[in-house]
């Protein structure tokens, strides 16, 4: 392999990523589920408001290791 053809593909596998990020900022308020789980934190007072979204971190993490390990 030639390095064009590695940049290649990682340029591809950025776009795709890329694609997928920019559909979840369009999409994602639709999603039910996404942010209000168990283990998301909200924090509300007065002017001051604090979201830590843990749980849906660690599930987009692990279905992101996966869909990798799967590429890979």
């Amino acid at each position: 392999m030639n390095d064009f053809s590695i940049i290649g593909k990682l340029i591809v596998i950025a776009g795709i990523i890329l694609i997928i990020l920019g559909l979840l900022m369009i999409y994602g308020s639709k999603i039910p589920f996404l942010g209000r789980l168990p283990g998301d934190i909200h924090i509300k007072n007065g002017q001051f408001d604090l979201y830590l979204p843990i749980t849906t971190c660690i599930i987009i993490s692990l279905l992101l290791t996966i869909l990798f390990y799967l590429i890979r």
